[in-house]
């Protein structure tokens, strides 16, 4: 681990790589305040900028746009109660009471400590980890990694902001986009219907700039969308001493809590701060205070979401599975590179993996220098046009395309598929599953294929393989909970229902009746022991006065 470090920080130390970290977090941070934009957007619109870059320096400046997001959310939810990122949503429970206290500074303030100490927790974790992981993923063959997409495949249902079964039907729509194009095996065209554009299928970069750059644009367009402006200047940012002592463990808690969600594929910020929050309130002394302004729903919420997407890294360049549609993202521009995340890459390629982990340490350094004095200055960017920045952003998507492949059919695929992207926000469709499935799609019929070659054929050799058959196993059980507790949502537990049989309702009304009793006759004696000290002290000073 120690060898890997001292080349990650060689590579994060590059000043250019330096100068991307910094770029990336500064981004990160001002899309972050800027509702309706975010990190998916950002990424897509800039993905064509990492052809020119080196693949390290491109996923580090990637990398510290998403997390460095994970921050600037925090400054509208606490000021507007308009969370920029959805995973800083549960920030506006008690960070925007705060605000109305006049606490925003130190809610802003706790909240950059709290996130600076989360990354930098994960960051140690999948320093740690992350190797042990590759060296047991390295035994994964095409029959386990076709297990493997199998299960991620599943998980988008947990990306999708509607039903579960619109998430299923984007992923199928990913899956189908997947096989246009030539053969992977053959080389044959598929579905290109005579169009020489689609012979290399469609692109990356298209999908996610029509879907998420131009399909946002229309609809936040569509909302006659505005920015609120601040009217109070943000001053004060330090927590006081008490503001510290209650906010410690919540961020230690936080900071764990976060790291092991952030692995779980699907798992995310929006999971870790909600999970975070839930916790924090069922052992806090005073739960009544949370949602009123108390800083322990804002520092555990905030530290578990920036851990979390620290750690998301894990399963993303071990694995090769994204957890979440920014990931898959990123996934995208690594294999714009050449380069295919997984068990492979750590041993391939340890400059990337390390560089990233050593540049989350620097980019995390920087978000807390950078946040705790230039709060005000990025609340600014909340002051810019919303034409201004539409402009800008609809320029950037079609320079950015159109220099991909100069084909003026690129830039056709993406406003379709922005228009595409618009219907789908419409209706309640998310985009997310489609890209994510849309990424997996090859290395799943890839998998498969090279199975059925080995196996001459046979289809017996999906079970036939202990770590596949593990997977699928854990497929299963994931699948019956979920089903079971759907079904039983709503109806009441095995201890309400004993507690409504009439012997058991009876045994609890006896306890409550003595326990009462109990309480009434201590109280009694307690308050017929002061009456007699009181009388006594009485009597004492009638005697001392008389003498």
């Amino acid at each position: 681990m120690l060898d890997g470090l001292f080349i990650g920080f060689g590579v994060a130390l590059d000043p250019i790589n330096l100068l991307y970290v910094f770029v990336g977090v500064v981004i990160g941070t001002a899309i972050g305040v800027l509702p309706g934009l975010g990190p998916t957007a950002t990424i897509a619109l800039l993905l064509p900028l990492t052809y020119a870059l080196d693949p390290a320096t491109a996923i580090i400046m990637l990398a510290g746009i998403y997390y460095g997001s994970m921050y600037g959310g925090t400054i509208t939810s606490v000021l507007l109660r308009m969370p920029g990122e959805a995973a800083s949503v549960v920030t506006t429970f008690d960070g925007y009471q705060m605000a109305k206290q006049g606490r925003a500074g130190p809610a802003l303030g706790i909240a950059a400590i709290g996130s600076f100490i989360g990354g930098i927790v994960s960051v140690i974790g999948l320093a740690i980890f992350a190797p042990m992981l590759a060296d047991a993923a390295l035994a994964f063959g095409p029959v386990a990694m076709v297990a493997l997409m199998v299960l991620g495949l599943l998980l988008v249902t947990s990306l999708g902001m509607g039903s579960s079964w619109k998430a299923l039907v984007m992923a199928a729509v990913g899956l189908l986009l997947a096989t246009v194009g030539q053969d992977q095996i053959s080389g044959m065209p598929r579905f290109n219907f005579g169009s020489a554009s689609l012979l290399d299928g469609f692109d990356f970069v298209a999908i996610a700039m029509g879907l998420f750059g131009v399909g946002e644009i229309l609809h936040n367009l569509e909302q006659g969308g505005h920015l609120n402006k601040i009217a109070k200047k943000v001053t004060k940012i330090m927590p006081t001493r008490d503001d510290a002592k209650r906010s410690a463990m919540p961020i230690v808690r936080g900071s764990l809590l976060g790291f092991f969600i952030g692995i779980l594929p699907g798992g995310g910020g929006v999971l870790s701060s909600l999970a975070s929050y839930a916790l924090e309130k069922r052992v806090a002394k005073h739960p009544e205070r949370f949602g009123k302004g108390a800083i322990e729903g804002v520092a555990g919420p905030e530290t578990a979401n920036n851990a979390s997407s620290t750690s998301a890294f894990v399963p993303l360049l071990v694995l090769g599975i994204p957890s979440n549609v920014v990931l898959a993202l990123i996934f995208g521009a690594l294999l714009i590179q050449g380069i295919t995340p997984g068990p492979s890459l750590i041993p391939n390629h340890p400059e990337i993996f390390w560089g990233v982990v050593a540049s989350m340490v620097i980019g995390n350094t920087m978000l807390l220098i950078l946040n705790m004095p230039m709060v005000g200055v990025f609340v600014q960017l909340l002051r810019v046009p919303m034409g201004i920045l539409v402009t800008f952003a609809i320029a950037i998507v079609l320079i950015g395309t159109y220099s991909i492949a100069n084909d003026p059919f690129d830039i056709w695929l993406v406003l379709g598929f922005g228009i595409l992207g618009w219907l789908m926000k419409r209706t309640g469709f998310d985009p997310g599953p489609l890209v994510l499935a849309f990424v997996l799609g090859p290395i799943l019929e890839a998998s498969v294929r090279q199975s059925l070659l080995i196996s001459g054929g046979d289809f017996t050799v999906f079970i036939s393989d202990p770590i596949a058959i593990t997977i699928y196993t854990l497929i299963a059980v994931g699948i019956a909970f979920a089903t079971i507790r759907r079904f039983t949502k709503g109806r009441p537990s095995v201890l309400e229902q004993a507690r409504n049989i009439p012997p058991v309702t009876g045994l609890i009304e006896l306890v409550r009746s003595r326990r009462d009793a109990k309480t009434r006759t201590t109280t009694d004696a307690s308050a017929d022991a002061a009456a007699y000290t009181a009388t006594g002290e009485g009597e004492h000073a009638d005697s001392t006065s008389k003498q």
